[in-house]
């Protein structure tokens, strides 16, 4: 079966009332163990920024790793973890950024990305786009051209493509939208 005929959607589990009552989990472990779903996952975003450019992919801890690093394995491109703060060894650039109760921060080491690089963020999950749009402005810290941003799951009814479109207009791609 080729990449583009799995369905994603039937390999992801929906766990109602985690963590809290009301909530309904989106459980995507079942996908990425799954070995033909993992590698559509991969394949269906590299392919879709193939012809971008990317020099650089961003994921975000620690989901975003799972991603993020074998998208830049496949684009041949550097995989630069944006971590929560404490986690990287050396001088960082930060971003904060806003939590349902409270604050977030994320951090990139100061010489992983150059302005000469195109940078593809990537991660699991979009929801209401804060964790987006700080590594947006992280990148823009570095003086690096965003390429586009790449998602194995968007949910849609938190409108994080309005809070991303307050930060930059590059391409926002997701294979599974949750209504």
């Amino acid at each position: 079966m080729s990449a583009s005929q799995i369905n994603l959607e039937g390999l992801i589990v929906s766990i109602p009332d985690h963590p809290e009552p009301g909530v309904v989990f989106k459980d995507i472990t079942p996908l990425l163990a799954d070995p033909e779903g993992f590698e559509a996952v991969v394949d269906r975003i590299a392919d879709h920024f193939k012809d971008a450019g990317v020099t650089k992919v961003v994921g975000a801890e620690a989901r975003g790793f799972m991603v993020g690093a074998p998208v830049a394995y496949k684009l041949g491109a550097g995989f630069v973890p944006a971590r929560k703060p404490g986690k990287l060894p050396r001088e960082v650039l930060s971003e904060s950024y806003a939590l349902e109760y409270g604050t977030d921060e994320l951090q990139i080491h100061a010489d992983a990305i150059s302005a000469d690089d195109v940078v593809l963020l990537v991660d699991d999950l979009v929801a209401t786009g804060g964790t987006a749009v700080a590594q947006v402005k992280l990148v823009e810290k570095f003086g690096a051209r965003l390429a586009g941003m790449g998602f194995l799951m968007e949910l849609d009814f938190l409108h994080p493509r309005e809070a991303i479109a307050e930060v930059t207009d590059v391409e926002v791609f997701s294979l599974v939208h949750v209504e």
